[in-house]
Formats: structure tokens, sequence, C-alpha cells
């Protein structure tokens, strides 16, 4: 089986149309957040950023819409992971907007693809239920990075999650393209997650707006069993 791997929005366009399956990586943190979720039994629907539906997409989902990280108020769910795992026993259902990874997996839905959610959490078992379930076709393992005033920013982080699900799959006797291997070696070149993730650009970011503890959940390297599959708008575990 082959795997390719590429960043954002314009190589999932470009890479997408060839591809039997996608998994997308965005660390800092919405797909974090989904392997927090599911972690507890709680269902995600991922969502594009800044659609003015999201709320009614709730209401008929029988879901609780996760609103915007800084703004969040004590006890609200937001796309923090922290804020996901405090959360109360009864909630069963989230909607999930990410301008980032809920955002490509949205845009990978519509390309008729399967689309799995991955993290550094989650990584082996990503690998090892790709191997396992075999797409009848290429996969694409898609870093989100992060999208600001001037275009995309290759986000390390996204390339060491990226990177995790790949030497998994080589480690499996896959075939990856020259980009895929590269990616695969930057994460095993990581000696320190945890400190890495604190370090680089996003972790800085979100360290300096008090959520530490987010980069430290994305930090817990193999800590998830859970494999988010889309079905029907919907993360389920597979």
């Amino acid at each position: 089986m082959t795997v390719s791997t590429g960043w954002g929005r314009e190589d999932l366009e470009r890479l997408g149309p060839g591809a039997a399956a996608v998994v997308v990586v965005d660390v800092l943190s919405s797909t974090t957040t989904v392997t927090v979720a599911l972690d507890r039994g709680i269902e995600v629907v991922p969502h594009p950023w800044a659609d003015a539906t999201a709320a009614d997409v709730a209401r008929r989902r029988q879901a609780v819409l996760a609103v915007g990280r800084s703004r969040a108020r004590p006890g609200e769910v937001s796309l923090s992971p922290v804020s996901v795992r405090a959360a109360g026993p009864g909630l069963r259902r989230i909607v999930l907007p990410s301008p980032n990874g809920s955002t490509l997996t949205a845009a990978a839905a519509e390309l008729g693809l399967v689309v799995v959610a991955a993290c550094l959490r989650n990584a082996g078992a990503v690998a090892g239920w790709l191997a396992r379930n075999a797409p009848s076709g290429p996969v694409l393992v898609l870093a989100a990075g992060e999208r600001d005033g001037a275009g995309l920013r290759r986000a390390e982080e996204d390339l060491w999650g990226a990177g995790a699900v790949l030497s998994g799959l080589q480690d499996r006797g896959w075939v990856l393209s020259g980009a895929a291997r590269d990616a695969a070696d930057a994460y095993r070149a990581v000696s320190d997650v945890r400190e890495s993730l604190r370090d680089s650009v996003s972790g800085r970011e979100l360290c300096d707006l008090g959520f530490a503890a987010d980069v430290d959940v994305a930090a817990e390297v193999g800590m998830s069993d859970v494999v988010p599959v889309l079905v029907d708008g919907c993360f389920l575990g597979g």
C-alpha cells in the first residue's frame, strides 16, 4: 500500500482526488480534542470555522456547540481538549468548529474520502487500523498547518503528528513517498515531545494565552487507542 503526505487545503485538492482515504492531523488542537472526546464516549461533529450554520447543526444533531477557546467560560466546552476532558458526564455529542482540522475534514468529506483524525495521542492506533482495514487505494496523511494573514504556515507539531502515523505505517511495510519518509524521519528525530511542543510556534502561543495544559494533553504520545472515523459527518470510534 502506498501513502503520501501534504499540507492544508491546497494539497487536499491536489492529492485528495487520487486517494481512497485521508488522515487529518491537527495536533494543536482539533484532532487531539477529538481523541479526548472519543476516549470519553463523546461523539464529535467537525464543522468548518466561521460557518454560521454551526448552531443549527448542533440543534439538529442534539449536540453541544463548542465555543472559541478564549471565549469559553468555566464549564463550557471549547476547542480546548482540557475543557472536553473536564466536561460533565451528561455530554454525549459536540459540534467542533476549527479553522484547520475541522475545516479540512469537511472538505475531505466532500471529496467522498474515508476520513480519519490523528494526532500524537493516537498515531499508533491509526496506523494499526489502516493496516487492518487497508483502503482500496492510496492514503493521504494531511498535516493541517496554521492559517494566518500570510497564508498557510507549516506547523512543526503537525509535521510530527503526521510523521508519527507515517512511521507506524512504514514499520508495517507500507511504501512512503519521499515527503512522507521525510515526515516520518522528522518525528523520529524528536527527543522530547512535550518540550518540543511547548517550544513550537503554536505551542508558545497557547502557553502565552494560558493554555499550556492543552499543549501537554497533545503531548500524550500513544495514550489513546481510539481511531476517529467520520461517519455521516460525525467522528465515531473505528
